[in-house]
């Protein structure tokens, strides 16, 4: 009986790895393009993206002791401070005005929560340079096609332009992995094209948004390559000492900006209004107004129409103490935790955070679902990008002469 040399097919292993190719082409490839032209592309592509990796995960058994793992999780201190901000966030709806907006809210961070779980357990230990390449290669075609439109339509894709600042926003953000990527494989002189293409793009947006958040990646990216353990250890800090000594700020800074901008600025307008609101109601810095009083609370006269749109505000104005200083713990340990000493991702790391932490301080609207979902898909490429870092090494040929 003669056995065949070729090995034995495994149909389940063949069509995990369909999947989980399919999954990584819509997370890396797709997402950066697809986000410049559809408004809800991130909220739609990326639940599927990560279903098609768990389903691949399932099918070859590549996820190992995920119990252990979201145990581990949880249990960390980013992971209780994140778990008491949610159950927080979860008893302001006792006393929150607008109890089915703020419930739905509260039912969509906790999805984007289990979502942002389900991919990390489900991507496999080592990831393959094919898939990784995927999101340089999204990012740069989606900034070059971004450049291009944007020459032609002179800063706006669409007649409000929340589309092309909502896309070039998901670009800064996924820039730092796909730069972080290409260092590691030695590939420099790609990386800073790539992030020249995103800082054009970035600057003729007719937001000056994406170029706040790029400025400050930039900063936190140089301060870490210069130093890891400072540059991780001083952004963290300062992402905390902000959030937490947020309520001192209107106070500090508006003599400065009347001093600078003049007394009618929108941005004296907007220290003025959350200033105004402070006074008004000291004890309420204690508890909060309840999850979605900041946005809502405008629509019906509760908060004045010039307070700022700020991450800084709303979760003070929200959850008051108890949810600023959870919060801060929150970011301060997942900043430390993943910036660490590593040489190589720490400073895109660092450089993320940076950057999601301006955009949520400067005007992103924190509270919508696609800034949720863009900061689930950034954490789960920083994690793909990571598990690629393994290297191999090839065999040495053996070259034998012929006597």
């Amino acid at each position: 009986m003669v056995r065949s040399a070729l090995p034995t097919a495994n149909p389940s292993a063949d069509a995990a790895a369909l999947l989980r190719r399919l999954g990584f082409a819509l997370l890396l490839f797709a997402i950066p393009l697809a986000a410049l032209f559809i408004r809800r592309a991130l909220v739609v592509m990326a639940p599927l993206a990560v279903a098609l990796i768990v389903l691949a995960a399932f099918l070859d058994g590549t996820a190992k002791n995920p119990w252990q793992k979201a145990v581990s999780f949880a249990t960390s201190r980013a992971g209780l401070a994140g778990l008491v901000l949610v159950l927080w966030a979860g008893l302001s709806l006792v006393w929150t005005p607008f109890l089915p907006q703020a419930s739905e809210r509260l039912l969509n961070i906790i999805a984007m929560g289990l979502m942002a779980l389900a991919g990390y357990l489900a991507l496999p230990e080592r990831m393959r340079s094919a898939n990784l390449y995927l999101l340089p290669l999204g990012v740069g075609l989606a900034a070059l096609i971004a450049i291009a439109m944007l020459f032609r339509e002179g800063g706006n894709l669409d007649p409000d332009g929340t589309g092309v600042e909502r896309g070039i926003v998901v670009l800064v953000l996924l820039l730092w992995p796909a730069v972080t990527w290409l260092h590691s494989r030695g590939r420099n002189l790609e990386a800073v094209t790539l992030a020249l293409a995103v800082a054009v793009s970035a600057f003729l947006t007719a937001d000056e948004l994406p170029l706040i958040g790029l400025a400050a990646g930039v900063v936190a990216f140089a301060l870490t390559a210069m130093s890891p353990r400072t540059g991780t250890r001083l952004i963290s800090l300062l992402m905390a000492g902000l959030l937490i000594a947020a309520p001192a700020l209107p106070f500090l800074l508006k003599p400065v900006a009347e001093g600078i901008l003049g007394s009618t600025s929108h941005a004296v307008a907007s220290l003025d209004a959350w200033q105004a609101l402070i006074l008004k109601e000291p004890l309420r810095l204690l508890t909060g107004h309840g999850l979605e009083t900041a946005w809502r609370g405008r629509l019906f006269g509760l908060v004045p129409p010039t307070a700022p749109f700020s991450l800084l505000f709303d979760i003070w104005y929200e959850l008051g103490v108890v949810g600023a200083v959870s919060g801060a713990i929150l970011l301060s340990q997942a900043a430390s935790n993943a910036g660490g000493d590593r040489p190589i991702l720490g400073p895109g790391i660092m450089a993320s955070f940076a950057s999601a932490f301006a955009f949520g301080a400067c005007g992103i609207g924190t509270a919508q679902v696609w800034w949720f979902t863009a900061l689930v898909v950034l954490v789960l490429v920083f994690v793909a990008v990571e598990r690629g870092q393994f290297r191999t090494k090839r065999p040495k040929a053996i070259l034998r002469r012929l006597r």
